[in-house]
């Protein structure tokens, strides 16, 4: 019997220098990535009180370009990108006709009519065929799948801004949270944006696949005065958490509305239309059934992702994401609760493994960095 063959890992610009570095590695959506280089705590840590650097070039970049391009981003986008100036972005969601997530992403308006979504590394085909297919009738507008021509590196923490600043001469202090800039970083031509994914200041750099050792090797030498550490994507999933940021296949995905994931700004609901709308508006105005919440455990313990949710005696749901924060050093996570039994508060049971915890509903995100 023939064994159906399985596809090689996919690796990053910098997968040689995390291998020299030590890194351990793993497979990640069809990528082979670093989890973590000197431990995940450290990692969390660094980036809450210094800095670190992450390698986020598995992510995909779809350019949608035309004279209606805006037309099929508002189409296939739930946000209201027309809100957009050039040179911003804004956090979205690629909707189901049901109002359920094809995939989460972030929009950036390149110029009137040239828009670049950012999406997960593990749905960037399937989230450009549905793209290149729901635009088609927006009119003149293309996707491309850009991914190859692109490597994004992130630098994240309350001391982002000394690391980078000395390596490009686009005054960061005036780049405001959810904008960018193109410029250089290191002599490398880049595109530097104020987003990420950990709930601190810092910044998202995507430059040619080509210069992105060069890049790296500067920031890192840029940060030794902040002690700054290579992180993997084992902090960064503990400090999205912390944070509260849904994580696709997770939190969000083709079961969950974007009201149910408690998601309803993101939502341009004075648009005209966009894929979704229909059930959405529906669902805002008669109520959700369930809601997306955070909680703590009140027992020792760590709840897990797929660990069962009870109220009583009636299972309710699952553990979407948990863990131990390494900041907060707390058990929390999120999970999808009936919506009587959402407010800040209110108490149920997270199954570990046999064991019944006692948790309860809090608000979110769970840790929100200083101003």
């Amino acid at each position: 019997m023939e064994q159906a063959a399985v596809a090689p890992l996919k690796k990053t610009p910098l997968h040689a220098r995390h291998r020299a570095s030590g890194a351990k590695l793993v497979p990640f959506g069809g990528w082979d990535m670093p989890v973590e280089y000197s431990g995940i705590v450290a990692e969390h840590m660094a980036v809450r009180e210094r800095a670190g650097i992450f390698d986020v070039s598995h992510m995909g970049e779809i350019e949608i370009a035309g004279r209606h391009a805006l037309e099929a981003v508002q189409r296939i986008s739930c946000n209201d990108a027309s809100k957009l100036q050039v040179g911003q972005a804004q956090y979205s969601g690629l909707l189901t006709p049901c109002g359920t997530f094809v995939d989460d992403l972030l929009v950036y308006r390149l110029a009137a009519s040239h828009f670049l979504l950012v999406v997960n590394a593990s749905h960037i085909a399937e989230d450009y065929r549905y793209i290149a297919e729901h635009i088609k009738p927006a009119g003149d507008a293309v996707a491309v799948d850009a991914s190859s021509r692109y490597a994004l590196v992130a630098v994240q923490g309350p001391r982002a801004l000394e690391v980078l600043q000395p390596l490009t001469g686009v005054d960061l202090s005036t780049l405001k949270y959810y904008w960018f800039a193109h410029g250089e970083v290191a002599g490398v031509r880049a595109t530097i944006s104020r987003t990420g994914y950990t709930g601190e200041d810092g910044f998202e750099i995507l430059v040619p696949p080509q210069a992105a050792d060069r890049l790296w090797l500067a920031v890192l030498e840029a940060g030794r005065v902040v002690d700054l550490l290579p992180c993997g994507l084992g902090a960064r999933d503990t400090l999205r958490l912390e944070a509260a940021m849904r994580l696709h296949g997770s939190d969000i995905d083709e079961t969950t509305t974007v009201l149910e994931a408690d998601l309803g700004w993101i939502v341009g609901w004075t648009k005209p239309d966009f894929i979704g709308a229909e059930v959405l508006r529906k669902q805002k105005a008669d109520g959700v059934t369930r809601r997306l919440v955070g909680f703590e455990l009140l027992d020792p313990g760590i709840a897990r992702h797929g660990h069962d949710v009870y109220v009583g005696d009636a299972k309710v749901g699952a553990v979407t994401s948990g863990t131990q924060t390494p900041y907060l050093k707390k058990a929390i996570g999120m999970a999808y609760l009936p919506v009587a039994q959402t407010a800040v508060g209110a108490e149920f049971d997270v199954d570990i493994r046999g064991r019944r915890a006692r948790a309860k509903v809090v608000a979110m995100p769970f840790y929100k960095r200083a101003k």
